[in-house]
């Protein structure tokens, strides 16, 4: 749907007014910004139209001027030649010429002022596309850096201080759990020491018993 009717009403539009309205100012500075440029495109075309116009109009007010002048040599001649009907047909012809020439000139007038208006409303409308890039730019920067900061915000509720020893103490009950798992299938080694130590001792302990007996027996054999 067009947002300008003519490009007046582009040239005219208050900016501001527009995007306070727009639901979706994004898309309406996006649309805005295709329709000036669309319009200058058609406008600029007009221009080069006037111009080549212009051009023509100057052609035919140089030769119409010629022959112009023209008419005028012949009713001065036809005069010293004593033919005054000559003379006088040349000043009719003349006339003519004139009036053409006249009307070109105000041809040319109108031209010339379509050129001067066009001109300033393309400037205008420059402009304003200016303008409306600039702030289609601004708004692109603001939502990205709103963006950066939900992000930054976002993410910091999701990793806070408290968050990230809450992870580690997690951790730690899972090595926890795994070193205990690994407890029961793989006995603890100083406790397989101590219960080797204990069965080493009593093996002394029954070779010193059967020392003290042999002792024992000597000793009354002897007696």
């Amino acid at each position: 749907m067009s947002i300008f009717s003519r490009l007046t009403d582009i040239v005219n539009a208050n900016l501001n007014s527009l995007l306070d309205k727009a639901e979706d100012p994004p898309k309406m500075v996006r649309l805005i910004i295709q329709e000036m440029e669309e319009g200058l495109v058609r406008e600029r075309s007009n221009l080069a139209r006037y111009l080549a116009d212009k051009k023509e109009l100057r052609r035919q007010q140089e030769r119409n001027q010629s022959q112009l002048q023209d008419w005028q040599s012949k009713a001065e001649l036809a005069l010293q030649k004593g033919r005054d009907d000559l003379a006088r047909a040349a000043l009719i012809e003349k006339g003519k010429q004139q009036q053409l020439v006249d009307a070109l000139s105000q041809e040319f007038s109108a031209v010339e002022e379509g050129i001067a208006k066009l001109t300033a409303e393309i400037e205008l409308l420059e402009a304003k596309l200016e303008d409306a890039r600039g702030r289609q730019k601004a708004m692109l920067l603001r939502s990205a850096a709103a963006q950066s900061r939900l992000n930054v915000q976002q993410h910091g509720q999701r990793a806070t201080p408290h968050s990230i020893m809450e992870k580690f103490d997690r951790m730690e009950r899972k090595i926890e759990e795994m070193e205990s798992k690994a407890d029961v299938y793989h006995p603890n080694p100083n406790l397989q020491q101590q219960f080797a130590e204990l069965a080493a001792d009593d093996v002394i302990s029954r070779e010193l018993a059967a020392m003290k007996a042999k002792l024992q027996q000597n000793s009354n054999q002897e007696g």
